[in-house]
Order: structure tokens, then C-alpha cells, then sequence
């Protein structure tokens, strides 16, 4: 963190975050019970490599209640805030997917064991129109946002967002009151002051996703395929772009990190794609394809092609490269993005996935393989699942990976990772030249907790990572280099 004591969290820019941050020590993990018989939980890990317990869990908040599915978690206060001293990264926010509940997580009291603080229950959601919480972000007042999935315990699609008070953690109301400035499905969402915008994107209807995939869904329309744009101090919904048929559930999406930037990246989960949207010059929004991973031939398998389930996307501190996950194809991808309309592929990895040949389907056509990968294993295990949720150091040389999705699709497409729990791994990154080796030494097996195997999923740091924080074009001359 900066040295200046006149300044609130994080950093002053991404570049001062590149340069400067400090080597992540602990990372927050929430773990999800597979079978909704006891509460899920928040761990703390260790990756200090100068640490005796490098690459252990070392501490475990259980939270109270059974089925919260805890999935994506964010902070009450970020770099957004930087010119506000007032404000203090000291509270994780952990939203239920299922349950509609959302806690607020003390991490500042002791960083190594955080402890429960607030709880805001779901009849709270439920009274603004809101349900279903998935992102949450810190905004530029200090008050927190969560994108929402749902209207409320009926859960009918909707894609709201519910209003936190950061200083109370009580419910203070939604962004968009007006009806035809919500869109029809959520899921995550940036903001870009600078160019007074916020884009979301969406999933798809929890009913239909909340017990697994069926495809038949997809053809009904209960998928998104939109990017949802928004005129951030209006708080108006200003624009739809239709991604279409390709664009089937636009999920995680990531401006670029200049806070000036009028670009960035999406990626369409079922068919594997990425979008580059940007700000064309009569001053509307604009997307187009400019990564298409192509499915694979099959046999032995749910349908004759395998898409890839491109399920989560992250951008360097410094916008060099993009990141991507595989979560059925079983790989990692790395795209050097120095030209945003032309990323080009410059690192890949397996890990899991379901065309090993262990995993008993059969690849009859391939557009990029020779041959099917084998199984990988870590230190005597296999790795069960693929790639799924992706977190990078501020200095862009580790990555860190977990490869539980959404505890109903994990039962669906790994049922084997599902009884036998995820895990959490390290990527060596050469951030020069471009490239991904596992780190062998370093391994989180969430199949041997002591009350049984989990799934682990987001990962947080506590000072900040690549895809928490939103900077602000007016705190970069406070930066310190």
C-alpha cells in the first residue's frame, strides 16, 4: 500500500499496483459444501514461500447457515476510493448465490483469521427487488454494489443491483429504480467513471442454471446474450448489444485497467469466445469476436461437439496480457493484448478437463490438437474438473487457479470432482516473453479438508488483485512513481 497516510486504499493507478505491490501473502477462498449438509466457508491460505505453512489453509470461518452457495466475494472499499482516506479495505463482502444472504467478513482485526462481522438476510434483499447476489465492487462514494440475478424468492430473471451503505452494511436501495433500466438477466458488471459507463453482462436465468445445464434453455431464450450498457451518473439503461448466437452467457468482463481506457474484453461462456467491446466514435458501445475457440469432435459424451465453457477472463495489471480459462476443454490461455483487436496466443496449459483420455470420451476431430492431453496430476493426485476461476499477482508472475464452477454444474460435468473436492494451484508465468508451467511444490487439496471434501472457488487478496479493484483517472497524480 502507498506510504501516503492522506490516502485511502489500494492504489493511486494499475501501473503504481504493478510496480509497487507487494508479493501477495494470504489469499481468501470461500468453499462450498457440495451437499448443503453443513455451512460453507471462507479459508485463508498461505503463499509466502519464506512461510512454514506455504501453501496450507490456516484458517477456517464457518458461516452460520446451510445452502448459501458463497461464490464471488469483493471488498467494501478499493483503489476507487484511493482519494478518500475515511475509507479502509477491512471488510470482505460475501454474497449467497442460493441463499440470497450477504456477509461482511472483518479481514483488518487479524488478516490471518478473518471473522464474521454483519449479515444482511435475504428478506432485506428481497424488500429492494433484488435476489440471487453474484459481483460485488466498491464504488468511488464509498458504498458497495452487488449485481444481481434475480427479483426476488420467486426468482424471475433480473438483472438489478443492490445498493449497500459502506459505512452501516445495511441495505440502502438499487442503482436503476425504474423499470425499463433493468435488464432481463445479470450477472457481473464494470464501471468506468471516465467515460461515465457501466457495462454488465449476462448468465441467464437462475431457475434454469441452478440444477445444472440443459441446452434445451438455451434454445428458449433463458440465456443472456447481451451486454447491458448504462449511463453511470444517470444511472439509465442507455444500450443493448446483442452479442448473438455465438455470444451465448457473456460472464466475467474486464476493462482494461487504464482508468482512460474506452476498451475491453468478455467472454461468452458456452461457445468459447471473446469479445473486444469498445466506445465507437459517434460515442455508442460496440463488440466484436476477436477469440473463437473452436468445440471438438466427440464421442462417449452428452453431445457430438464439446464446447470449450470459456468460464472466467482477467487482464494484467499492466494490459499486456488476458487470461482465460477453459473449464471443459481443460485449459488455461494466455493472449497478449498489446494490440486489444488482435489478441494473440502466447501461452497454454492443461489441466484436467474432460478430453483427457482418462475421462473416457473420445476426440474424433480436433482443430488445434494432434492428440487428446492425458490426465494431469499434482504431487500424486489427479486433477479432477478443469481451469476455472483465475487470479493473477499485481506484478502479472503467478496465477492462481481453482476448478470448481457452480456446485450444480460441477455434479453435472465433473461428478468426480464433485465427491472428491477442487483444488487450488499455482501457475508460473514468464510475463516477458509469454508462457505457463504449474508450479509443482505448491498445491491446495480441498478433497482433504477435515469435514469433508469442498469446492473452492474466487480468489481474493487482501491488499487488492487484477479484477477487484476499478482505478480512477483523477488519483493518478497522487501515484508514487
Amino acid at each position: 500500500m502507498s506510504s501516503c497516510m492522506k490516502c485511502g486504499p489500494g492504489y493511486a493507478s494499475p501501473r503504481e499496483a504493478f510496480i509497487k505491490g507487494p508479493r501477495e501473502k494470504l489469499l481468501y477462498i470461500p468453499c462450498i459444501v457440495p451437499n448443503k449438509d453443513r455451512p460453507d466457508y471462507l479459508t485463508t491460505v498461505d503463499v509466502d514461500p519464506e512461510s512454514p505453512s506455504y501453501s496450507k489453509i490456516i484458517h477456517r470461518l464457518h458461516f452460520p447457515y446451510l445452502g448459501d452457495e458463497i461464490h464471488h466475494t469483493g471488498w467494501n472499499a478499493c483503489s476507487s476510493c484511493y482519494d478518500d482516506p475515511s475509507r479502509s479495505r477491512n471488510r470482505l463482502i460475501v454474497p449467497g448465490l442460493l441463499s440470497n444472504r450477504v456477509y461482511s467478513v472483518d479481514v483488518n482485526s487479524d488478516p490471518q483469521k478473518p471473522k464474521l462481522d454483519q449479515i444482511i438476510e435475504p428478506n432485506e434483499v428481497y424488500k429492494v427487488g433484488c435476489a440471487t447476489p453474484h459481483t460485488t465492487h466498491c464504488l468511488d462514494d464509498g458504498n458497495i454494489m452487488i449485481s444481481c440475478m434475480a427479483d426476488g424468492p420467486e426468482l424471475n430473471g433480473k438483472g438489478s443491483f443492490l445498493l449497500i451503505d459502506g459505512k452501516t452494511f445495511t441495505v440502502s436501495g438499487t442503482y436503476a429504480t425504474n423499470p425499463e433500466d433493468i435488464p432481463p438477466f445479470g450477472y457481473d458488471f464494470w464501471y468506468q467513471p471516465y467515460h461515465n459507463v457501466m457495462i454488465s453482462t449476462e448468465w441467464g436465468h437462475i431457475r434454469c442454471l441452478k440444477d445444472g445445464l440443459n441446452l434445451e434453455d438455451v434454445a428458449q431464450g433463458n440465456f443472456g446474450t447481451h451486454l447491458n450498457v448504462f449511463d453511470w451518473k444517470a444511472h439509465k439503461l442507455i444500450q443493448r448489444v446483442d452479442l448473438g448466437p455465438d455470444g451465448v452467457m457473456p460472464l466475467e468482463i474486464r476493462f482494461l485497467h487504464d482508468p482512460k481506457a474506452s476498451t475491453g474484453f468478455v467472454g461468452s461462456a458456452l461457445f468459447a469466445n471473446i469479445y473486444r467491446f469498445y466506445k465507437t466514435e459517434q460515442g455508442s458501445w460496440a463488440a466484436l469476436k476477436v477469440v473463437d475457440i473452436p468445440p471438438k469432435k466427440v464421442e462417449g459424451w452428452i453431445l457430438p461437439e464439446m464446447p470449450g465453457v470459456l468460464t472466467d477472463i482477467l487482464i494484467s495489471m499492466d494490459d499486456k496480457y488476458l487470461y482465460l480459462s477453459c473449464w471443459l476443454h481443460g485449459d488455461i490461455r494466455q493472449y497478449d493484448i498489446s494490440d486489444p483487436e488482435n489478441p494473440k496466443l502466447a501461452g497454454q496449459l492443461f489441466l484436467g478437463g474432460s478430453i483427457t483420455k482418462e475421462f473416457g470420451v473420445k476426440v474424433t476431430e480436433d482443430k488445434e490438437l494432434e492428440d487428446q492431453p492425458n490426465a494431469r496430476y499434482i504431487q500424486g493426485k489427479r486433477i479432477f474438473g478443469g481451469p476455472q476461476m483465475l487470479q493473477l499477482s499485481l506484478d502479472g508472475k503467478r496465477l492462481y487457479v481453482t476448478t470448481s464452477l457452480f456446485s450444480p454444474w460441477d455434479k453435472q460435468f465433473y461428478p468426480d470432482m464433485h465427491k472428491n473436492g477442487s483444488m487450488l494451484l499455482q501457475i508460473d508465468v514468464d510475463h516477458e516473453n509469454g508462457g505457463l508451467k504449474l508450479n509443482d511444490n505448491f498445491l491446495v487439496d480441498y478433497g482433504s479438508e477435515p469435514e469433508g471434501p469442498v469446492l473452492a472457488h474466487e480468489i481474493r487478496y487482501p491488499g487488492g488483485d487484477c479484477t477487484s479493484d476499478i482505478y480512477l483517472a483523477h488519483t493518478e497524480h497522487l501515484a508514487k512513481i
